[in-house]
């Protein structure tokens, strides 16, 4: 005997929630996240999300703080309710008590160019190494270099086109003489037809998270002891080109940041532009110590 399962049916409310965001073009990923948000909201409630009061929402989102989520979490969630709750519902004034964190922006963490030979060098496999080589060689984020398809290198004009990346935007990303080596040694080797990584199964391509899992191995065997995932060598790429002189707004483009201070964070941890800088102390005509004197 064969069985069947039947596919698990979706709520009215859920499905007028799809079809909300699917008509303005929300990507699978932020639709898996409000859906994810509304539910915890459900799960709170203990009844149909869409008869919370404001007063349930203020609560919701203390309960969130209470148990540890961070800033990210919290906006994207109010993010997501905020939707529901204006555009599914037609309830806006529901959210007037949510409220959006302060989110400090942190300084990445970032690899020296030794470092990020040492992980290349070490990483297993030529699938691995190219993919990594392209994060640092093209500064893609993880989840462009995993849908790279075969079609995307212009070995010609020396491009990789980046499909539908963060925001929903194409652009064009460098391809180094030497990043092509690297990707047609492995093209060579494996042949892929239509995604550059695929996955086990070759519909498919390779996930993020193995690309993470390897990333991490990898940087555990290069004896690196700086916090490493395919995202720093995206930060590594930026703060060398910016070490090496390169106008940031050229940086800005490659990376595909649609402001102009996300890119400048780089700044921060680009070692030349902190050492080059002259301290005002420097300027001053005081007489300087002498050499192997100690202080008085």
């Amino acid at each position: 005997m064969t069985s069947t399962t039947t596919p698990k049916a979706i709520s009215p409310l859920r499905a007028r929630m799809i079809e909300d965001m699917t008509v303005r073009n929300f990507g699978a990923h932020t639709q898996r996240d409000y859906i994810r948000s509304v539910k915890k909201l459900a799960a709170f409630l203990g009844r149909s999300p869409d008869s919370a009061s404001a007063e349930d929402l203020r609560r919701f989102q203390v309960d969130l703080v209470q148990n540890g989520a961070t800033p990210s979490t919290i906006n994207s969630t109010v993010t997501a309710l905020r939707f529901f709750f204006s555009t599914t519902v037609d309830r806006p004034e529901t959210t007037r008590h949510l409220t959006l964190v302060y989110q400090p922006r942190k300084i990445p963490v970032v690899l020296s160019r030794e470092e990020v030979g040492r992980l290349l060098e070490v990483t297993p496999g030529p699938k691995y190494k190219a993919a990594f080589g392209v994060a640092y060689g093209a500064g893609l984020r993880v989840s462009e270099v995993a849908a790279l398809k075969v079609s995307d290198i212009d070995s010609d004009r020396m491009r990789l086109r980046v499909e539908q990346g963060k925001g929903r935007k194409d652009r064009q990303a460098m391809l180094s003489p030497y990043l092509l080596e690297i990707l047609r040694d492995w093209w060579r080797l494996a042949r892929p037809t239509t995604w550059l990584f695929p996955g086990q199964e070759p519909i498919n391509h390779i996930t993020t998270r193995q690309l993470n899992r390897i990333c991490h191995m990898a940087a555990e065997a290069a004896e690196i002891t700086k916090r490493v995932t395919p995202h720093t060598l995206r930060h590594s790429f930026a703060t060398h080109l910016m070490e090496q002189g390169v106008d940031i707004r050229v940086i800005q483009v490659l990376l595909g940041h649609a402001k102009l201070e996300t890119t400048a964070l780089y700044t921060k941890v680009a070692s030349n532009v902190i050492r080059d800088v002259t301290s005002p102390l420097d300027q001053l005509a005081l007489p300087r110590p002498k050499k192997n004197e100690p202080p008085k």
